[in-house]
């Protein structure tokens, strides 16, 4: 959970609804990340907001402590991912939990037939009609609408034939992009909300494309339309991570204390909870960050994604506090709990000396 800039894991997101998410969530909590949610300053990947861009419901979330975390514009952190919030984890949503997203329209499992629609990019026509826009980025052949979560297509009902076949494209293609070619996958994103701007889907999908990009202003503008039009909370951890990307942690701490944050439960509030500690952290209020955490469910018995987080964040908290001989200690409880291995847990064991045979 480390960053370059000393920012600790960023927030997962909410859960990526919007085609396949790359592989895995490409915010960490570690160093080189953006803001995260967590500890030191910035985690890369991410997670989301409330819903996915994906129709497998898997999340996006960009994990604290996540390894191969890219760096984002700006500062890289890591962050959270949008898909995620739907695992909602991004994470969060965005999350791209799903793992899956490779380059390109490929999709685990092979390529997908039956394409409703042919390249755009030039300007031109969809086969429904819709005139495309010069300058719009290519929707491969294979994109097909049904990658798009359920609640996402029926949001896209309220739009002519043609122009919803548009943006369930530019969706889709953002999904399948985010962990790969995230500038890209923001691309589409902007497509979509240029034909499509008010749709709280589509403002989700821009936002949580932006702040995988590290566009901390755009994110946050995007995030708070798509909270607005939609009424989801599942954004507040990426909401308040953009704060810290920003360089506002004192905002980030107070959304996390709002009334609003006590509407989250589970592993969305974690989520918060580990941007709030990650901008205590900013702010060098180290024990403050360890026992916001400590509010959270630290039985090293746990297993999974959102538990290997907590308990990152947790060890990255009680690393900048000079606990050095517990920071080991949650290391190796993170380390255990990572069981996909989607945090570079056992490096930072090695890295403190501690349990060489991992």
């Amino acid at each position: 959970m480390r960053n370059g800039d000393g920012r600790e894991g960023r927030a997962r997101g909410s859960g990526n609804r919007f085609g396949d998410p790359a592989s895995g969530d490409r915010r960490r909590s570690g160093e080189g990340a953006g803001p995260g949610y967590g500890g030191a300053r910035r985690s890369a990947a991410g997670g989301g907001p409330a819903h996915s861009f994906r129709g497998d419901g898997r999340r996006d979330e960009r994990r604290s402590g996540a390894r191969g975390s890219e760096g984002r514009k700006g500062d890289e952190r890591g962050g959270y991912r949008r898909g995620d919030a739907q695992d909602r984890g991004g994470r969060g949503g965005y999350r791209p939990d799903g793992r899956g997203g490779q380059n390109g329209p490929q999709r685990e499992g092979g390529p997908r037939t039956g394409a409703a629609r042919g390249p755009v990019g030039r300007g031109g026509q969809s086969e429904n009609g819709a005139r495309t826009k010069p300058g719009e980025p290519t929707i491969p052949s294979d994109v097909d609408a049904k990658e798009l979560d359920s609640a996402v297509r029926r949001d896209l009902i309220s739009l002519d034939k043609g122009n919803a076949e548009l943006v369930a494209g530019h969706l889709v293609m953002a999904g399948r992009l985010l962990d790969s070619e995230p500038a890209k996958a923001l691309e589409h994103a902007r497509a979509a909300r240029e034909r499509a701007g008010r749709i709280a889907a589509v403002r989700e999908a821009c936002g949580i494309a932006a702040y995988t990009n590290g566009e901390w202003a755009e994110a946050l503008s995007e995030l708070r339309a798509a909270k607005r039009m939609g009424g989801t909370l599942a954004v507040l951890p990426l909401l308040a991570d953009c704060e810290r990307g920003l360089g506002r942690p004192e905002k980030a701490v107070e959304l996390a204390r709002g009334e609003e944050a006590a509407g989250l439960e589970g592993d969305e509030r974690s989520e918060l909870r580990i941007v709030e500690a990650g901008a205590r952290m900013d702010m060098g209020e180290f024990d403050k960050a360890i026992v916001t955490l400590q509010q959270e469910d630290l039985d090293p018995q746990r297993r999974g994604f959102h538990a290997a987080r907590l308990f990152y964040a947790y060890a990255e908290a009680l690393l900048a506090g000079g606990r050095r001989d517990d920071a080991t200690t949650w290391f190796l409880n993170a380390a255990a709990a990572d069981e996909d291995e989607f945090t570079d847990a056992e490096h930072r064991v090695a890295e403190l000396g501690g349990a060489s045979d991992l």
